[in-house]
């Protein structure tokens, strides 16, 4: 019995983590995006990016070093432009 209730609650667990992972996605790509176009936002949508990369870590949905690698990633291609 409690092996169901732990597994419904995995399950729970793992759709909340997904709408997170993606959105931390979505961000990291668009914020590459933009400052690879060199668009004035770019420096708004790095901030958005590492925003939601924190908020992903916070969470426990993504390991702390890997936030921190793209972060950085984002923030070296920003300061390159």
């Amino acid at each position: 019995m409690p092996a169901k209730i732990t597994a419904r609650s995995q399950e729970r667990r793992r759709i909340a983590n997904r709408k997170t992972r993606s959105s931390t996605r979505t961000a990291f790509k668009k914020a590459s995006r933009l400052i690879k176009s060199g668009a004035e936002e770019a420096a708004a949508s790095v901030t958005a990016a590492v925003r939601l990369l924190d908020r992903a870590v916070s969470k426990g949905v993504i390991h702390r070093n890997s936030a921190a690698r793209r972060k950085s990633s984002l923030m070296r291609a920003n300061n390159k432009r």
